[in-house]
C-alpha cells in the first residue's frame, strides 16, 4: 500500500488550513495513496491561547470536510488532530476516515505534552486539554492500524498493546518541537518500530517562525526493522511511501521476540 504524509504549514486561518489539507488530499490520491494522514494540530496553531478557539464538537465543520475529503478522493483519511469540545472540556482528538467517507477510528490524546526541558522547550497542554482514555486499532482493506497522538509515542507499553490487538502500522500525527525534535523524533520512531515489529508513520506540521511553537518537522516512515524509508525536513511537504506489509511477518519470522518459542 502507499501512505502520503502531508506535512502542512498551519496558519491562523482555519478555512485556509482546510482548503490546504483538501488540495494535499487531492494531490495524494492523485498520486495513488491508499491512505493520506495530516499532521497534529492541523486546522489550528499549535498553542494553549488557540485550542478553545478553534475547537468543535464531534460532526463539526472540521469532521465533515474531513469525512468528503476521503469520500472524494476515495482515500483514507487520518485526520492528524484538532481540538474537539465535548460535555465542556477540550481534547486533542483524531478522526480517521474509509474511502467512503465513513468514520472509522476516533481517539482523544492519552498522555498530555506537559513537559519542561531545562535551558529548552516548556508546554504544559493539561492548562487547556483533558487527556483521551487510551488507544486502539481500527479496520481497514490491508489490515488492522494503530494510532497515538505525538507525547504517546514515549510509551512503550501502549505500542505493545496495539501491537498484540494485531496493528500492522501505527500512525502518529505529532508536533515534536526544536528542542525535543532532534534528539528523540527518529529514535522514537524506529525505537517502537523495532520494539513492536511493525510500521511506525509519523506526521508533523511543517516549521513557522512566526509562531510561538516551532515544529520539528521530518514527517517520516520507519519500518519493522527500524530503517527509515523516507524523511521530510522542516519546509511544507508531501511524500509518498509504499508500504511492504509482508514485511511485518518476515521480520517477526526472522527475529522472533514477540512470541518466543515454547521450550520441551
Amino acid at each position: 500500500m502507499k501512505i502520503a504524509l502531508l506535512q502542512m504549514m498551519v496558519t491562523a486561518d482555519k478555512e485556509k488550513n482546510l482548503k490546504r489539507a483538501e488540495e494535499l488530499v487531492n494531490k495524494a490520491a492523485q498520486g495513488g495513496a491508499d491512505m493520506a494522514v495530516l499532521p497534529e494540530m492541523f486546522n489550528c496553531p499549535y498553542d494553549n491561547a488557540y485550542f478553545p478557539e478553534y475547537a468543535e464538537p464531534k460532526g463539526g465543520e472540521t469532521y465533515r470536510r474531513l469525512s468528503e475529503m476521503a469520500k472524494e478522493n476515495a482515500i483514507y483519511v487520518v485526520g492528524g488532530s484538532i481540538p474537539q469540545i465535548k460535555e465542556n472540556k477540550i481534547y486533542n482528538t483524531s478522526y480517521t476516515f474509509d474511502r467512503q467517507g465513513n468514520e472509522l477510528h476516533d481517539y482523544s490524546k492519552t498522555h498530555l505534552f506537559d513537559i519542561q526541558v531545562d535551558g529548552g522547550q516548556a508546554f504544559k497542554e493539561s492548562d487547556t486539554l483533558t487527556p483521551g482514555n487510551g488507544m486502539g486499532v481500527f479496520q481497514t482493506e490491508f489490515g488492522l492500524f494503530g494510532l497515538g497522538i505525538c507525547f504517546d509515542v514515549r510509551f512503550q507499553s501502549d505500542w505493545e498493546m496495539l501491537q498484540k490487538q494485531g496493528a500492522l502500522v501505527c500512525i502518529v500525527p505529532g508536533a515534536f518541537n526544536m528542542t525535543t525534535g532532534p534528539a528523540h523524533w527518529e529514535l522514537l520512531f524506529r525505537a517502537r518500530a523495532v520494539d513492536n515489529q511493525l510500521f511506525m508513520v509519523g506526521v508533523s506540521p511543517a516549521r513557522d517562525l512566526d509562531f510561538s511553537y516551532h515544529a520539528y518537522g521530518h514527517s517520516l516512515v520507519a519500518d519493522p526493522w527500524g530503517s527509515v524509508l523516507t524523511q521530510l525536513g522542516f519546509e511544507e511537504d508531501i511524500a509518498i511511501v509504499s508500504v511492504d506489509l509482508e514485511r511485518v511477518a518476515s521480520v517477526r519470522r526472522q527475529i522472533p521476540i514477540l512470541s518466543p518459542p515454547v521450550m520441551e
